[in-house]
């Protein structure tokens, strides 16, 4: 069942978080469908266990053959696995890194993606949705070397992939968190090791903190808004991560 996270005039964000199998061997993940009156996109749409639910859901707003575009922040299985069904029962585009745009097509059938790749340069871009626009912001180096977020200024949501990640399971990713108090401890260890680098963190914080978010939604896990949306920021701007914490040690040989 779809969450809503946004509906008003025409604009509807919409969650999926229980679309892989809950207790089985694929991580939990959330998948978003954005819909501006009759134009429509997808987010992370995810790998094969999510498409079917998707594809139905975006019947009951518009034809699929309307959905203009998949974005992906990007390339790893949990994102675009299921991109050769996308490619085949829509018309849609896939916006994705420039640096994945080549590596975007193994996951499909010869000549499927022809044409149909725009790559999102390192700086970012607007992107329109019908009348509206998302906004692809740079998040290269949290998680992967080509990497976006996406801003909806009419619902003042980030979508923030890899960022801002809890491990929980899928009942309770749909049930925002509005404090980060006793939230951190789903989150820190994912951060420590997923994220690269505090200086790339600290440079994200640098260029969302005055940027108007209502709600920050990442691609595992749950929602954050209210005060925790300023409490994420200002935590993760002086967390420790990735090559932070390497020393010799981790690069030697096997015993």
């Amino acid at each position: 069942m779809a969450i809503e996270l946004y509906n008003q005039k025409g604009h509807v964000c919409l969650m999926f978080t229980h679309l892989s199998d809950e207790g089985g061997e694929a991580v939990q993940a959330n998948q978003f469908l954005i819909v501006h009156e009759d134009h429509g996109c997808i987010i992370d749409p995810g790998g094969n266990m999510a498409y079917n639910e998707l594809l139905l859901t975006i019947g009951r707003y518009f034809s699929p053959q309307k959905l203009d575009k998949i974005l992906a922040s990007h390339a790893d299985p949990d994102i675009i696995a299921s991109l050769d069904r996308w490619m085949t029962s829509t018309q849609a585009q896939l916006y994705i890194s420039k640096l994945w745009e080549r590596f975007a097509p193994h996951f499909c059938k010869p000549g499927k993606t022809q044409g149909r790749i725009v790559g999102i340069p390192d700086a970012g871009m607007r992107i329109p949705v019908g009348a509206t626009e998302l906004v692809a912001l740079p998040a290269h180096f949290m998680h992967s070397e080509g990497n976006f977020q996406f801003w909806d200024p009419v619902s003042r949501i980030l979508f923030s992939g890899d960022l801002g990640v809890s491990m929980v399971k899928s009942g309770d990713a749909g049930v925002p968190v509005t404090s980060l108090a006793g939230h951190i401890a789903k989150m820190e260890g994912f951060h420590r090791r997923y994220m690269v680098s505090s200086k790339v963190l600290r440079l994200w914080a640098n260029m969302v903190r005055d940027l108007p978010i209502d709600m920050i939604v990442p691609q595992h896990g749950s929602p954050m808004k209210g005060p925790a949306v300023r409490e994420f920021i200002e935590w993760i701007q002086d967390l420790s991560c990735g090559v932070d914490h390497l020393t010799q040690a981790n690069y030697a040989l096997p015993a």
